[in-house]
């Protein structure tokens, strides 16, 4: 088997354990009525390589959130903001793109592109994920400021802990 296929399913593995046994059990934040959840598993998402094809991205997007969807019991939340992630992540890439272009060679990682590049990078993309995710829990714009407050709010969770997972194994690829 090749090794990236096998460093990514272990990857998927690991954030998914971590996602359901630790990020799904706790609350750090209570703003008002306001519950934001934790989600790290999008990193499998980002971290994918820039040479897999945008249908496989899709397929594994809404592989990895059917998943999450039946841990979290969500019918399809999950899955569709995946999708949503996976369709945008070329997007993100494109607007954030370095000057001399990206090696294909080299995994999306802090330590291939530096941690501010990987940071915009994961802002991006994550404020997408949970804007997205958060209005289809609710699927009103009634409910606009707790959209609003949930996604600032499980953003900056998100980030933190993503940050802190990078920093502890800061994989090379």
């Amino acid at each position: 088997m090749n090794n990236l296929l096998i460093t990514n399913i272990l990857r998927f593995i690991l954030l998914l354990l971590m996602q359901i046994l630790i990020f799904k059990q706790i609350n750090i934040l209570h703003i008002g009525p306001v519950y934001p959840d934790i989600f790290i598993y999008p990193l499998f998402l980002l971290l994918l390589p820039l040479t897999i094809s945008r249908q496989l991205l899709l397929f594994i997007g809404f592989i990895s959130g059917l998943t999450m969807d039946w841990f979290y019991d969500s019918w399809g939340l999950h899955a569709s903001a995946c999708v949503f992630l996976a369709f945008t992540r070329p997007f993100v890439l494109r607007s954030i793109e370095p000057k001399g272009g990206y090696n294909t060679t080299y995994g999306l990682t802090i330590r291939r592109y530096q941690i501010a590049w990987f940071l915009q990078y994961c802002a991006w993309a994550m404020l997408l994920f949970l804007a997205f995710y958060y209005s289809m829990e609710v699927f009103t714009p009634v409910f606009i400021l707790e959209i609003i407050l949930k996604t600032i709010s499980g953003f900056v969770a998100s980030m933190l802990f993503i940050i802190i997972v990078m920093l502890i194994f800061n994989p090379m690829d």
